[in-house]
């Protein structure tokens, strides 16, 4: 993938790991397989993109790594400790690269939405639904244009001098 796009562009300049995938079950059920599906789509995809995307970066000396973690890497989500594991690895992984990288002025970042109206999140129950909008302050589940700005922002020359840096964006969840 890294190679046709060089091939095609000459380089990559940004680089958004938004693969995410859930297999929810409670710990004592959850079957290797889920933990599996869910760490290696989660948290080794994004370590396969960027580690062949950060090459062409490191060579002109730019890029922008953006990663999308959750507010479950965070907090921890009942029946989600595969989803939950890779999103805090995704964390670690962004926080670790952000340093390595920062020489070669690449920065890294991750954003940890909360509840964004998505595919998935529309299979929540509707009682489900209830009880997390109680526990938001702006009283809304996030849209994926809230999370598009931010991904724009920190892609840009404006987010120069942020990395390593975790950014919820969650309508202030408690």
């Amino acid at each position: 993938m890294v190679r046709e796009i060089v091939g095609r562009w000459g380089k990559i300049d940004i680089l958004v790991n938004n693969a995410g995938i859930a297999r929810d079950d409670l710990l004592p059920r959850m079957s290797d397989e889920a933990w599996d599906e869910v760490i290696n789509t989660n948290l080794r995809g994004a370590y396969l993109c960027t580690k062949f995307a950060v090459r062409s970066m490191m060579e002109q000396f730019w890029g922008r790594v953006i990663n999308i973690a959750s507010l479950a890497g965070i907090v921890g989500n009942i029946g989600q400790a595969n989803y939950s594991a890779a999103k805090g690895g995704l964390i670690a992984f962004t926080k670790s690269v952000a340093r390595e990288l920062g020489s070669r002025n690449i920065t890294v970042n991750a954003i940890a939405p909360g509840f964004v109206t998505t595919e998935m999140t529309d299979r929540l129950p509707q009682e489900t639904r209830d009880v997390i909008l109680s526990r938001i302050p702006l009283k809304r589940f996030g849209t994926p244009d809230d999370i598009a700005e931010l991904v724009a922002f920190l892609a840009s020359e404006r987010a120069s001098y942020i990395t390593a840096q975790v950014i919820c964006i969650d309508g202030g969840v408690i």
